[in-house]
């Protein structure tokens, strides 16, 4: 933060808390409580662009209504009595039940730091592997996706690459409205040098408008449509063999269930509903283009078959050696500010820190390393699983932060009905919300 000379104003770089974008801002705080908001034009997620949502962040730092205190039973509380209710109720259930009765539920709203400790709390001190988050629901398609093909949890490319790529293929999702400043840089670097652009997504959407070419393929058909690409390049002498043998393994078994899954291009289009004419100039332009980005969102991560989709995806770009150079590349666009940050510090159920999974090596260096009492020994449940374990009593107090399970967990109702009966439910937030209605502590 600095003053700037002469006058009561204060600017302040930050980041657009919203989206998986990490947009770059600049606050211009004045003396009479107003914020001006801009785009930083040298941060190069966004280069001074702006959606209309960061732009009107100005508008919800008022405090009106906020939640200003802590509250409890419905009255408000010192910060002081809310910590030590929490602690003492938290550690009495532990002693009555173990461990494994008390959860957190967090969010990709965190900070990076936020989740670090959360996480270390509850697997290195108390000793439990429940701490989950609703990340869970928009992005462990694509985690379970990129371990298959990558070994570990990453996302091989970056938002420059949309400037240097001559196709982009936008699948599941609706960059519009759900990433414009990213839509908005491919739109000038298209402006700039012609790239040509296909939209795979059922609906019609304002993304799909824009489209050299959409296909809006049958629900739950992309598997077999990214399918009979692999087997069309293969077929098109299309592959890039040497970079295969180098860098990639399983190819023959992976390719022999391509062809079973999508024998044929007119069986891919009959399966996708699609026109046959449009399944093959996808294919045709695909073949006959290195520079391919692949961005896939929601539309294919929610799904019962989200991590099938993932790695049908991977697996033309790895067979094509389109990967890991500019231009080309397979990439998740995320929906939250830190769902990556949080995944990173071990922010799911089902890992540790740094990426690391519950192995007796990774469980005693991460021991080591928090000089923890007793570590978690296994992993936790799983979002969907802990919010059943609440309602059936085996979790017998959470804490949930930044995010509002009542109302965006499938089976909201189920959910809220579990939460209304938890003897110990502590809801942290800004905002009242329908989660932080049923608490007994609100933060």
């Amino acid at each position: 933060m600095s003053m700037l000379a002469g006058s009561e104003h204060q600017r302040v770089k930050t980041t657009c808390p919203y989206c998986g974008v990490g947009c770059g801002i600049t606050a211009e705080a004045r003396g009479d409580g107003s914020v001006t908001i801009a785009g930083d034009p040298e941060h190069p997620a966004n280069y001074g662009r702006l959606c209309s949502k960061g732009a009107a962040l100005g508008e919800t730092l008022s405090l009106d209504g906020r939640l200003l205190y802590p509250m409890a039973a419905g009255r408000r509380i010192s910060w002081d009595d809310a910590l030590g209710t929490v602690a003492a109720r938290f550690a009495a259930t532990i002693a009555a039940h173990g461990p494994d009765s008390v959860a957190f539920y967090v969010s990709g709203q965190f900070l990076t730091e936020d989740y670090y400790v959360a996480n270390k709390l509850m697997k290195g001190f108390i000793g439990a592997g429940n701490i989950d988050t609703n990340s869970r629901l928009c992005m462990a398609s694509s985690v379970a996706g990129h371990v298959r093909a990558f070994g570990e949890d990453i996302v091989p490319g970056c938002y420059d690459d949309l400037e240097e790529a001559d196709l982009v293929i936008q699948v599941g999702s609706n960059m519009a409205w759900g990433h414009p400043v990213l839509y908005q840089r491919l739109m000038a670097a298209r402006e700039k040098r012609g790239t040509k652009i296909v939209n795979i997504d059922p609906r019609r959407t304002a993304t799909a408008e824009t489209a050299d070419l959409h296909l809006a393929l049958a629900p739950g058909s992309d598997v077999v449509l990214w399918s009979g690409l692999l087997a069309y390049l293969d077929g098109q002498n299309a592959l890039d063999h040497d970079w295969i043998a180098r860098h990639v393994s399983g190819f023959a078994e992976t390719l022999e269930a391509a062809r079973a899954a999508a024998p044929s291009i007119a069986f891919v289009a009959a399966a996708a509903d699609l026109k046959l004419e449009d399944v093959r100039r996808f294919y045709e332009m695909f073949a006959g283009t290195e520079r391919v980005v692949t961005l896939y969102s929601q539309g294919v991560n929610q799904s019962s078959s989200g991590t099938d989709k993932v790695n049908a995806i991977l697996n033309c770009h790895l067979a094509t050696g389109r990967i890991g150079r500019a231009g080309m590349g397979p990439f998740s666009l995320t929906g939250q500010p830190n769902a990556m940050g949080g995944r990173e510090v071990g922010g799911l159920s089902n890992q540790l820190a740094a990426h690391m999974t519950f192995t007796q090596d990774a469980i005693a260096r991460v021991g080591r390393f928090w000089q923890s009492p007793g570590m978690a020994a296994e992993p936790g449940f799983k979002a969907v699983d802990l919010f059943e374990a609440v309602g059936d009593g085996r979790i017998k107090a959470i804490w949930i932060a930044a995010t509002n399970p009542a109302d965006s967990m499938p089976r909201a109702g189920d959910v809220r009905e579990a939460l209304s009966r938890c003897p110990l439910m502590i809801a942290a937030d800004c905002w009242p919300t329908d989660t932080t209605r049923l608490a007994h502590v609100v933060l």
